[in-house]
């Protein structure tokens, strides 16, 4: 398989610094090559120019933190994408999680997309109900239309996910007004009590029926949906979260199905890590999404 892979060392969209320097941890981890040992043609496109904090006012535009640096990343990202062509496999590495609102749809060709969200958040918040206005708390509301109209329109006029073709796992930390935002829009949630009580091995087959219709499926996988003992880099740990087993599970059955096209690797952060242990884990992540089997 063709894999390309682009980096985007965003931190503006989160709440502290450091995930900008993910894409570099996750390289340092190894992550070509060991796409390379299971046989993959890999092609790494470098990253994306992306703006410096300190060079910019954080309330850009109407209250939302570096909204016009995040939109023009956002942008680069899908332009870099969209134009790689659908027999290609991006691996989008990052960076915050913000950076999804351009690498979705620039992954999905134009065509309709599934999204498959493991994290710890649903991460579905909108300008009027973010606490924060950090926008990595905003990008599924945004790839679904709600928001900014800048913002959910980065994938062209009309281009959207629809609702009923995401599915979110390993959730645990979700904020008041945007229960009720992800409740509306009739999203499909497997909390992690989910997961303690039906086991990771049928969320995964049923998120696989749920997402039998649509033409792509991208994974977009936060490093923070794993428990915090076994990935400590993230900015936003959550106790109790995915097991090393639940996840690999989880991205072995995505491989077995043959229908995942694209990847999202996000909100690794070297600098709250211990010995780039999180980059390790989540290179071992895509490795299992990429075909690596035990036997």
């Amino acid at each position: 398989m063709d894999i390309s892979i682009l980096g985007i060392p965003m931190d503006l969209g989160a709440g502290r610094r450091g995930v900008d320097m993910g894409p570099g941890a996750l390289r340092n981890a190894r992550l070509n090559a060991a796409l390379r040992e299971l046989g993959h043609r890999v092609h790494d496109l470098g990253d994306v120019a992306v703006t410096i904090p300190e060079t910019v006012d954080r309330l850009e535009s109407q209250g939302l933190i570096f909204k016009d640096s995040i939109l023009n990343a956002c942008t680069e990202s899908y332009r870099r994408l969209s134009a790689l062509g659908p027999e290609v496999f991006p691996i989008s590495i990052g960076g915050d999680h913000s950076m999804s609102m351009g690498t979705v749809p620039g992954a999905s060709q134009g065509r309709r997309t599934g999204l498959i969200w493991v994290d710890a958040h649903t991460d579905y918040n909108t300008p009027g109900s973010s606490p924060s206005g950090n926008i990595h708390g905003m990008p599924v509301a945004h790839l679904t239309g709600l928001g900014d109209p800048q913002l959910s329109s980065i994938g062209g006029a009309g281009w959207r996910v629809d609702p009923s073709d995401i599915v979110m796992i390993g959730i645990r930390s979700v904020d008041t007004a945007e229960r009720q935002l992800v409740r509306e829009a009739g999203i499909k949630v497997y909390t992690m009590k989910d997961v303690d009580q039906m086991g990771i091995s049928r969320i995964a087959h049923e998120t696989l029926e749920r997402l039998s219709g649509v033409e792509r499926l991208h994974v977009s996988f936060d490093a923070d949906a794993l428990d915090p003992t076994l990935c400590p880099g993230v900015g936003t740990p959550v106790p109790g979260g995915l097991s090393y087993r639940e996840g690999h599970l989880l991205m072995e059955l995505f491989a077995e199905s043959r229908r995942v096209t694209s990847l999202d690797i996000v909100e690794v952060n070297p600098t709250l890590d211990t010995r780039n242990a999180t980059a390790e884990v989540m290179v071992g992540m895509a490795a299992s999404l990429m075909g690596q089997q035990i036997m």
